[in-house]
């Protein structure tokens, strides 16, 4: 018999939260099982692969298909994706679509479908959830900012490290 509670996943997000609020916001997207399949790292530099390099071109559209974002620094690694995002409600938003504002969460849900689409994956691409912080100040973005972009240069002591 089903029970709910068994198949219940604990929520990391803040719980009282509206991630639809102007804002920077800090993202990591696992790719399914860890698979080093969005390039590969050559001395501190990221070679993107034919997958990479659409996870590049959807995260270059995110803009155009969400009028109240601003996508800043990102980094493609070989098993994984880091980027910044910024909402910006500087509109007035109804209840219904296009109207609404969007979540963070809608705007990564569409991410990873597009991703997966153009991809052909066949199956699961991305792993199921991804990691979200919330910059609250210049001095963590700056801080996270630089992760970013260091991220390529410290690859083999990443937590998500693994052989290429």
């Amino acid at each position: 018999m089903y029970n709910p509670e068994m198949h219940h996943r604990r929520t990391i997000r803040l719980q009282d939260y509206d991630y639809s609020s102007d804002g920077f916001y800090f993202v990591t997207i696992c790719v399914h099982e860890h698979k080093t399949t969005l390039g590969r790292i050559i001395d501190g530099n990221i070679l993107l692969s034919e997958k990479g390099e659409i996870v590049k071109m959807v995260w270059k559209e995110l803009e155009d298909k969400y009028a109240n974002i601003a996508c800043h620094e990102y980094s493609i690694m070989p098993n994984h994706f880091h980027g910044i995002i910024q909402i910006k409600n500087d509109f007035e938003g109804g209840q219904t679509p296009p109207l609404q504002k969007p979540t963070l969460g809608s705007i990564i849900a569409y991410f990873k479908y597009r991703t997966t689409k153009l991809i052909d994956a066949g199956t699961r691409f991305w792993q199921r959830n991804y990691y979200e912080h919330i910059i609250r100040n210049q001095q963590a973005y700056d801080e996270i900012e630089a992760y970013i972009i260091e991220n390529p240069l410290n690859w083999e002591t990443d937590d998500l490290y693994t052989e290429q």
